[in-house]
């Protein structure tokens, strides 16, 4: 992961090796655009969010890969219908 700052704006980059990023990966950037505290903030106003944050990114999780599963559900109907079933069960086996 690589930072830069522009004044108030901050970018940042993650990348992948021969993969896309994972649910947990996501989540976990997600979170950070959702749920931010004052590292200055008294300490347990900041354990309330830090748990908050975690408890919200455990959700995010889930359903990120129910969400997965549902594409590929779909995926997998649409390849089996257009003729391809050997196809279709690589993808399902993902």
């Amino acid at each position: 992961m690589n930072n830069m700052s522009f004044g108030e704006f901050k970018v940042e980059v993650q990348t992948t090796n021969n993969r896309g990023a994972t649910p947990e990966e996501i989540a976990h950037r997600c979170v950070g655009s959702i749920v931010s505290f004052s590292q200055d903030a008294h300490p347990s106003l900041r354990d309330q969010a830090i748990a908050y944050r975690d408890s919200i990114e455990k959700l995010l999780v889930i359903h990120m890969k129910q969400a997965i599963q549902s594409d590929r559900t779909t995926v997998y109907n649409a390849i089996k219908e257009a003729g391809h079933p050997t196809l279709a069960e690589y993808i399902r086996k993902m």
